[in-house]
């Protein structure tokens, strides 16, 4: 199977290389891509790190932003999933703890792993939606926004992505995020989609897309990677 992979290129080159194991082709389009903010080590910032019991990851692109900001790799991390965990450890974080699943399901989990003592840091990016905080701050949690990066939108498809999808030569995309479905929907408006199968790791990024510009659209059993490329038989 030819496979579009909408991701940022560091994580769509590591979906390519385990498409490639499982005899596929993987075609990258990256239409989001990370800008880690430079800057003073955040211990060398006042407070930033004071009384933290953990790090709350959202992305493996919170883990890649901190570890250019911070020397520290003492402190827990509790993961959203195994990609984000796998990176953290990678990383050299000792104490690394994953949800399996979405924002929603971090939150379920910090509530068993942390104390009510201390302050929860969540590495993020600047226009990071403020539902994790909100929902641990309600059980009586301390949640400090840390946005040490940015991300940017493609603001057209690569040549290469677009004269295959314009010749017909891909069988399926790959969504990892509404956003970026959305993104997709907008640029290929012009370009011919109707054979494609669109996977996509949640139900909302499913709903992101039209449906009627695709032959099929299929959705993960779980919002991780391992399950996205389940679904690519």
């Amino acid at each position: 199977m030819h496979v579009l992979v909408t991701r940022p290129l560091e994580d769509g080159k590591e979906i390519a290389a385990r498409l490639a194991e499982r005899g596929h082709q993987a075609l990258l389009a990256p239409l989001l891509e990370p800008r880690f903010q430079d800057g003073p080590l955040l211990e060398e910032q006042g407070d930033e790190l004071k009384d933290v019991q953990a790090l709350l990851a959202t992305s493996a692109n919170g883990i890649r932003a901190f570890i250019r900001r911070s020397a520290r790799r003492d402190l827990p991390v509790f993961a959203v999933g195994p990609q984000t965990a796998q990176e953290a450890r990678a990383a050299g974080f000792g104490d690394v703890r994953s949800a399996d699943g979405d924002a929603k399901a971090l939150a379920q989990a910090t509530r068993r792993w942390a104390a009510a003592e201390g302050v929860l840091l969540h590495v993020c990016a600047q226009d990071a939606p403020g539902t994790l905080a909100e929902s641990l701050s309600a059980s009586g949690f301390s949640v400090r926004p840390c946005p040490l990066y940015t991300i940017e939108p493609a603001h057209t498809l690569p040549p290469d992505a677009e004269a295959a999808l314009r010749q017909g030569r891909l069988d399926a995309v790959m969504f990892f995020s509404p956003r970026t479905a959305r993104i997709f929907g907008a640029l290929s408006d012009s370009l011919p989609t109707e054979s494609l199968t669109g996977f996509c790791i949640s139900p909302a990024t499913a709903q992101a897309l039209t449906p009627s510009r695709f032959a099929r659209i299929a959705v993960a059993m779980q919002p991780n990677q391992d399950a996205m490329l389940a679904l690519v038989k």
